[in-house]
């Protein structure tokens, strides 16, 4: 799956505040009047931590909610504790030490993290795999001790990923691991969780207009501070060149983009590179011609469960699963390694492919 917290694909937000299009800017004095009648800032409140192997940021305009800051990234680092394998208090960690051993009784967070991340690896017949960690954890890649198994150790690691093993009780709470040695990773879901839990606070809280970004999880709520019918403008990841750079950009109001690509966390073998998104029927990395997909949708879990999915299902398949099986309202960016932009036809009109970016739009009857 995609990664042990370090999630990628970082979805630049270009707003008011920075260089934008022509076509959305606004007036210096209808921007002043508009968020005075909203009651917001021109610049926000913003806080910025390094937390689950990223760089998480939150940014309020709502004057007078600064202080919902430190709830909300409370609420970050406590989930991240309790998710997090390899640390200390880890719920995760618990689990898989008791597989094959006993069930395990979690938090109502946690349950309720395992339980959607089961229910996406059936539904996708384990496109995404929640036990995906007898491989991730094999490979290491994204860490200092990163190595190529031999096939193997890959052999053994694949007789540990059924995710029809792991046991949910409703009642007690429990997660049950029904073979030793089997290790759940919820590295490649946990992030959209943490981000739409981080969003529940800041409503609850009374604020209508902010970005909270966990490194490659954007949510935007509310329309951008520029007028009250503005939405922002979100850029798309250039899976090519450093963070920041942008390939194109949608137009969205209380939307999250998850953007997932092979281009930062990999290993070079004998020559080869190796990516981070794992094939749990292979126990390799995925090899095919998708170089990165931005999700676009309601809830940031579903954007981290889809990403990953698409990578499993290849671009013409999973257009089509995105456009079918997916939430309303869900869309998708898919880049090739050959720099051709596919998208769902959602945002037709809503995607602008920039005009530098070298990338350039496919047609969607030409895949094969």
């Amino acid at each position: 799956m995609r990664k042990s917290w370090l999630i990628l694909g970082l979805a630049l937000i270009t707003l008011g505040l920075s260089a934008c299009n022509a076509t959305d800017q606004t007036s210096s004095t209808t921007q002043t009047t508009t968020s005075e009648s909203r009651n917001l800032r021109s610049e926000p409140y913003m806080q910025e931590k390094f937390l689950l192997g990223t760089y998480v940021k939150i940014r309020i305009y709502d004057e007078g909610k600064e202080d919902v800051l430190k709830p909300a990234f409370a609420r970050v680092e406590k989930l991240g504790d309790q998710i997090t394998i390899n640390q200390s208090g880890s719920e995760i960690d618990a689990i898989n030490e008791k597989a094959g051993i006993e069930p395990v009784k979690v938090s109502d967070d946690i349950y309720d993290l395992v339980k959607q991340a089961y229910e996406y690896s059936v539904k996708s017949d384990g496109g995404f795999n929640l036990v995906i960690g007898a491989i991730t954890q094999l490979w290491r890649i994204g860490f200092d001790d990163a190595r190529k198994p031999a096939q193997s150790e890959i052999d053994q690691a694949l007789k540990l990923v059924d995710y029809h093993k792991v046991k949910l009780n409703d009642q007690d709470k429990t997660v049950y691991l029904e073979e030793k040695g089997m290790i759940m990773d919820l590295g490649a879901i946990a992030k959209g969780y943490i981000t739409d839990e981080v969003v529940k606070v800041l409503k609850d809280n009374g604020v209508t207009t902010a970005i909270v970004d966990l490194g490659g999880n954007v949510f935007v709520l509310g329309n951008s501070p520029r007028g009250e019918d503005q939405p922002w403008t979100i850029g798309i990841q250039d899976p090519n060149t450093a963070r920041g750079n942008v390939l194109g950009t949608v137009k969205e109001s209380n939307k999250t983009v998850v953007t997932s690509g092979i281009y930062e966390r990999y290993l070079d073998v004998d020559g080869q590179r190796y990516h981070h998104i794992f094939d749990t029927k292979t126990g390799y990395p995925y090899d095919n011609d998708v170089a990165s997909v931005s999700v676009i949708t309601d809830k940031s879990i579903d954007g981290d469960g889809l990403t990953t999915v698409a990578f499993d299902k290849g671009v013409k398949e999973g257009l089509k699963y995105i456009e079918e099986q997916t939430p309303k309202g869900t869309d998708a960016i898919f880049v090739t390694k050959e720099g051709v932009v596919y998208i769902t036809d959602g945002i037709k009109d809503n995607f602008e492919l920039g005009g530098d970016s070298g990338f350039t739009m496919g047609n969607r009857a030409d895949l094969k």
